[in-house]
């Protein structure tokens, strides 16, 4: 039903011809051939217009598949399923079986109809991204809000979004807050709260307030644009099964049409039987010979599974990828943003000499109040109080070290190891995993912070899920030793490389690459910032897309849109999934087409039994293909 040429899976929505019908016009062929059909079977009238009544519904039905076939023919691409339909119906008219030739074609329609449908369920998860596509945005000028194309504002400009309108481009809130609808891009329900200073994503829906944001991205550069591209462009890497399917059916078709020929010429002459039996035996071959099901279930089964895992906000490219992510090897993560939240965290505060810990964590934050390093603001967030700036004064930021100030004439050191020993300050070292911040009043040593890069939730759940599938699990981060080791040691990840740099990081995934097993891959997950050789180099590049990161679109095979580690094993699950129902549909196509070809030569299924057991076959196929957008439990 869709042609067995070098389509694409995603192409495959549409049906064989050029005309790409509706479903409407689909079934209204269907009911005016049958019409047409019933007086000519059940009529006493007169042959010649029982002719008329039967070609005139074959005309309806079938006209496009004949014109179909008579322009592929002129094309040099002879030998389609257009092709077989065409001789074996216009071969039943030869020998008067007019009903069967009119049957076959308003079967074969009939299974497009349900083609069409199945295919519109399996596009419609990956067709509702579209939706994200803003249609306008407002922009205030002399006083009034008018609404212009997204594609006409620029940089810098203000844009506002009011209650029930999508985020049209990406950038920065700089006043209002609001809760956004992110389940487009994440697939998650669960609102995310913007306010003042935060990130807007484009594609996001504003469901209470209004936000005026700041335009940091042109449209063509921004995350709803760049998701679209991905999506469009979701069927352009085959799978190697899809590939077979495509050569398959090149040798395939030639070769039934010459059994076809064999079948009708040579047992006449051996035999001496009648001409005419052998010949209808050879248009019931041709018409069992179609390769609907194949052609139709591989490509379905692989846009279903992307579909599918698009459901859960993981945009896989191609099925190629989806193919190479059902056999791993190893999966490789890089720490920071991946399997952490790359943002700082004040995990452990230690007072010394009397001293309290809200005064230490004060005198931290307050000495790094003029300061815009991250652990700085990580310490200022756990302070979580207002600073009073008029009791801080000669601040002086010491390079590499940390800084020195005085709040309320206390002269206070905060920084390094390195800080203290210059200052000869007396100091406890400490050896917790994370950065250490030391602190002294007066020159008397009084505690310390330690601040660290906290594990993201459901990092733990991912690497015990790749565990139960048997997938060694490996790191590499440019971290210092201890606070990689002390995280890979809290995840139970089997192999961990530390204070690497991203040329490292390729030599050590050449090393892995070159221990897999045939026929197996290697995954990269990163965030798609600092890793772009990496993720270009696995067999699948995985990239947290932080919402629509754009290094993590363009360089990944596919992007996880809500950062969550454990929807690298739903990708997995999916593909792994969608692969068995692949082959399921292979090895069911063939070997019932086989059984039935025999039973056609033999003469034991007739014309309609075929174009039965043709059209039941591909239903068949379809249907199973749509399982794929079941998303597996985790």
């Amino acid at each position: 039903m869709c042609n067995h040429c070098e389509h694409s899976s995603a192409s495959c929505e549409t049906t064989h011809n050029d005309s790409h019908e509706s479903n409407f016009n689909l079934l209204l062929k269907v009911f005016i051939s049958v019409i047409l059909l019933i007086p000519a079977l059940f009529l006493n009238t007169h042959e010649t217009f029982k002719l008329v009544l039967f070609l005139a519904a074959y005309i309806i039905a079938g006209g496009d598949v004949l014109l179909t076939a008579l322009k592929n023919i002129f094309k040099g691409d002879v030998f389609d399923e257009n092709f077989l339909m065409g001789i074996a119906t216009l071969g039943a008219f030869a020998i008067k079986e007019y009903p069967e030739a009119v049957m076959v074609m308003v079967l074969y329609q009939i299974g497009e109809y349900f083609q069409h449908r199945a295919v519109e369920k399996s596009r419609k998860s990956i067709s509702d991204l579209m939706d994200i596509r803003p249609d306008y945005a407002n922009i205030e000028e002399n006083g009034e809000i008018i609404k212009k194309s997204p594609e006409n504002i620029h940089i810098g400009d203000i844009i506002i979004v009011k209650p029930g309108e999508k985020i049209p481009l990406d950038g920065i809130v700089i006043e209002g807050k609001a809760s956004v609808d992110t389940s487009a891009l994440t697939g998650e329900s669960v609102p995310k709260a913007l306010k003042s200073g935060d990130n807007a994503i484009s594609g996001c829906i504003n469901t209470n307030g209004v936000l005026k944001i700041k335009v940091t991205k042109a449209f063509s550069e921004s995350t709803v644009s760049k998701i679209l591209q991905l999506v469009e462009n979701a069927g352009s890497k085959k799978a190697k099964t899809e590939n077979f399917i495509t050569k398959f059916a090149r040798y395939y078709t030639p070769a039934v049409v010459a059994g076809a020929i064999i079948l009708a010429v040579i047992p006449p002459i051996v035999t001496g039987t009648s001409f005419g039996i052998w010949f209808e035996r050879a248009l019931t071959f041709l018409v069992i010979s179609c390769p609907c099901a194949l052609v139709i279930s591989v490509p379905l089964g692989f846009f279903a599974g992307i579909g599918g895992a698009s459901k859960c906000g993981v945009l896989i490219k191609g099925s190629s990828y989806l193919e190479a992510l059902s056999k791993p090897y190893a999966v490789v993560f890089d720490k920071t943003g991946t399997l952490t939240k790359g943002s700082f965290k004040v995990t452990e505060i230690c007072p010394a000499n009397g001293i309290s810990t809200d005064e230490l964590l004060k005198l931290a934050a307050y000495s790094e109040n003029f300061s815009t390093h991250p652990i700085a603001l990580s310490i200022k967030e756990a302070f979580a109080k207002p600073i009073n700036s008029n009791e801080i004064k000669d601040v002086e930021e010491i390079a590499g070290n940390g800084v020195k100030a005085y709040v309320n004439n206390d002269f206070i050191l905060s920084g390094s190891a390195k800080l203290m020993e210059k200052f000869g300050i007396e100091y406890i070292p400490c050896t917790a995993s994370g950065t250490t911040i030391y602190t002294a009043k007066n020159g008397k040593f009084i505690g310390h912070l330690t601040i660290s890069d906290e594990i993201k939730e459901d990092s733990k759940n991912a690497i015990d899920g790749l565990k139960k599938l048997g997938v060694t699990t490996v790191m590499l981060t440019g971290d210092a030793k201890e606070p990689a080791e002390m995280t890979a040691e809290q995840l139970g990840i089997d192999t961990t490389y530390s204070q690497l740099l991203p040329s490292d990081k390729v030599e050590k995934l050449e090393e892995i690459l070159s221990k897999k097993p045939a026929g197996k891959t290697v995954i990269f997950a990163g965030d798609g910032i600092n890793d772009a050789p990496v993720l270009t180099r696995a067999d699948v590049g995985i990239a947290m897309g932080g919402m629509g990161s754009d290094a993590a679109i363009e360089a990944a095979d596919a992007v996880i849109m809500d950062d969550t580690p454990s929807k690298i094993l739903t990708a997995i699950k999916i593909s792994q999934k969608t692969m068995r129902i692949v082959r399921q549909n292979i090895v069911f196509a063939i070997g019932v087409k086989v059984l039935f070809l025999i039973l056609g030569a033999m003469g034991f299924m007739t014309m309609w039994g075929a174009v039965f057991a043709d059209v039941g076959v591909a239903l068949l196929a379809v249907l199973n293909s749509l399982r794929a957008l079941k998303i597996p439990r985790i």
